[in-house]
């Protein structure tokens, strides 16, 4: 073997150096400024160590910060390295777990010793304080491969019972590594890290909030203590991120549906939604939204059972891969009496479906079917279950009772890329009249585990980028990009990801290229050569369901919904009690025109009166006195400024209507 291997750069320039050489001793080599900005290095497009020695010949990449993506999932891991090392320093006898980076930050989870009990939220500033001087301490970070019973034996030794249980666990034959920070401190981790803690910005991160958790995510294991964190590269990315989270909490959609009665969640119904008269207006409207949207463009709506029986489920393939998120019931009659089991072991199980699919295909199996009723479009505003753990429930954005606006097209191979630019184009028009203007399109590739063959993954993934281009959407305006391995076990699919006011991305709209469920529950229609064929099975939501959607649109309009949304679209308040029959007249003629009116008469003054339906996001207040009774006019006020106007109340009504009519009736 040569002591010599090849390292090819990004501009197709290669050096020869001496097998161990590191990726940092190349940065040095290329020049000392890029041997500082160096965070880590990309080998054949795998993120790695910048001190781990290259063995092979391999492409390499520097990543700096420049890179930010990659750069802030080091810098996140190595917060939650260093939030670990920390604690225990503090509070020994803390066990240590997992601590993973997320979207904005990272956690880690820990499990405090009895006298302690769990972390509390006014321990944070110290734990903080604690990571400073880890960062400041410049501790490089290396890497140590160990043997399996040897590190079990260690971690067993020092109490880390979960870390121990871990390792036992990982698979015979894997690596497994672990991460010192200095010559103490060490945690195992597959990697990479930066090459010390003061690559880290002291001034860069901030620890959030505590809360709880369970090891391994099952709630019968311990219960442990989850500290939260956010990291960022500098401190101006901190500052912008925590005016962000100010934002946020002021839009936060629980928050606003309290204070405007939309809706409640309480422990007798986990995860659904108890929608309040103000809060079901809402889904009202944008549910008649969606079916005027699928009514024009071909879909023929259904109503498929919530329950199913678990043989259809199995031949689906849902039960051997999702059945832990599924409600499952037992067919048969209780036992009432007080002794015995509730339920006998003979009992045949149904489900609660989780989504609409293998119904529409039972749907789609009555009758025989002719080449020439394809496309068939199903769609179906079909209430489904999902047994989610408690921890993972957040208001309305995560339930386990939701709504989806489903749709599944059953068409021909040669219609699938027209059907898939026709619902881009649909959804396209959806997005922008609910006021997104910006969305990201992205093409989750075939998964690891997954049904089908190698070349019905490449047609179905082919059809996809078609449909795509064709829609005029791949392309930097509409952020796409693919995914590798994040396609559904049965099919790739397009995601739609918005972005709302204050940045945040959400991804809703979904449709998904399947060959393998018509196959599955044996779907087919008679083709032009009078045989039978399998339909592509298309599976499609804009919204995805009408709770997160609605949860989405609270906050991203921070409740001052666009007015045909709007619960109540206007408050008609009296200045003076002789205003009252003017009022309740206006009143009448504004619900004739189909507007969404109150009244205000209470004996209370105006500005109170003002300042209780801004608060409510009431879209206008119609003021009106003495004057405006005899004049046959209003002061009308409208959320967010300033001022009022002073019109008839008929040419009120009509501009009212206007606003309170939905954008796709406008025209």
């Amino acid at each position: 073997m040569s002591d010599m291997i090849r390292v090819t750069l990004p501009d197709g320039s290669a050096r020869e150096v001496v097998r161990g050489t590191t990726a940092l001793q190349i940065a040095a080599d290329i020049g000392p400024g890029l041997a500082k900005a160096a965070l880590a290095a990309k080998i054949d497009g795998e993120l790695r160590d910048i001190m781990r020695p290259l063995d092979e010949d391999t492409n390499l990449s520097l990543v700096t910060s420049r890179d930010e993506a990659d750069a802030l999932e080091l810098f996140r891991h190595d917060y939650a390295h260093v939030l670990a090392e920390a604690v225990q320093n503090l509070f020994p006898g803390t066990q240590i777990t997992f601590g993973p980076s997320t979207g904005d930050g990272f956690y880690y989870d820990f499990a405090p010793t009895a006298e302690h009990g769990p972390f509390r939220d006014d321990e944070l500033p110290l734990i903080e304080e604690e990571m400073r001087k880890i960062i400041a301490a410049d501790l490089p970070l290396t890497r140590e491969v160990w043997e399996r019973d040897k590190l079990i034996a260690k971690w067993a030794a020092e109490g880390e019972s979960f870390k121990a249980e871990w390792a036992a666990e990982l698979p015979q034959g894997e690596e497994l590594t672990v991460y010192r920070s200095g010559d103490g401190w060490m945690d195992m981790c597959r990697g990479p890290h930066l090459a010390s803690t003061g690559k880290l910005d002291p001034a860069a991160f901030k620890l959030t909030r505590v809360s709880g958790a369970y090891w391994r995510g099952d709630q019968k294991n311990a219960q442990l203590s989850r500290i939260y964190g956010t990291g960022w590269l500098n401190k101006k990315q901190l500052a912008e991120h925590l005016v962000r989270l100010e934002e946020a909490a002021k839009r936060d959609h629980r928050k606003i549906g309290r204070e405007m009665e939309l809706f409640h969640l309480q422990e007798e119904a986990h995860g659904s939604v108890f929608w309040h008269p103000k809060g079901y207006r809402i889904y009202r409207e944008l549910e008649a939204y969606m079916r005027r949207a699928i009514d024009g463009s071909g879909y023929q709506e259904v109503k498929t059972p919530q329950v199913m029986d678990a043989k259809q489920w199995e031949q689906s393939g849902h039960w051997g891969k999702y059945r832990e998120n599924m409600f499952v019931i037992p067919d048969e009659v209780p036992n009432i009496e007080d002794e015995g089991p509730i339920v006998s072991d003979g009992a045949e199980w149904m489900a609660l479906k989780p989504m609409n699919c293998p119904a529409h295909v039972l749907i789609f199996r009555q009758g025989m079917k002719s080449y020439r009723d394809l496309p068939l479009r199903m769609a179906e505003m079909g209430c489904c279950h999902r047994n989610e753990p408690h921890g993972a429930l957040h208001g309305i954005m995560r339930v386990r009772q939701f709504t989806q606006d489903d749709g599944h097209i059953f068409c021909r191979e040669d219609q699938i890329v027209e059907e898939v630019r026709a619902f881009c184009q649909l959804l396209d028009r959806v997005y922008r009249e609910l006021g997104f203007e910006k969305y990201a399109v992205k093409l989750a590739l075939r998964p690891e585990k997954r049904f089908g063959t190698e070349e019905m993954w490449d047609k179905a993934e082919a059809e996809l980028r078609e449909a795509v281009a064709r829609a005029g959407m791949a392309n930097d305006d509409y952020g796409w990009e693919e995914l590798p391995g994040e396609g559904a076990f049965y099919a790739p699919k397009l995601e739609f990801h918005l972005t709302d006011a204050i940045g945040r991305t959400w991804q809703c709209g979904t449709i998904q290229s399947d060959r393998v469920m018509p196959e599955r529950l044996d779907a087919s229609y008679i083709g032009e050569d009078g045989e039978r064929h399998r339909p592509v099975m298309l599976h499609r939501a804009i919204l995805g369901t009408y709770e997160r959607f609605i949860g989405i649109l609270i906050e991203h309009f921070a409740g001052r919904f666009p007015t045909w949304l709007a619960p109540v679209q206007a408050v008609v308040a009296t200045i003076v009690s002789d205003a009252d029959e003017y009022a309740k007249d206006a009143v009448a003629q504004l619900t004739a025109a189909g507007i969404r009116t109150d009244i205000d008469v209470r004996n209370e003054k105006i500005n109170y009166k003002v300042r209780e339906h801004s608060l409510a996001k009431v879209p206008y207040l119609l003021v009106v006195g003495n004057r405006e009774a005899e004049e046959g006019t209003v002061a009308i006020r409208t959320l967010g400024q300033d001022g009022q106007r002073i019109m008839p109340l008929a040419e009120a009504i009509a501009m009212l209507k206007g606003e309170a009519t939905p954008p796709d009736l406008r025209s």
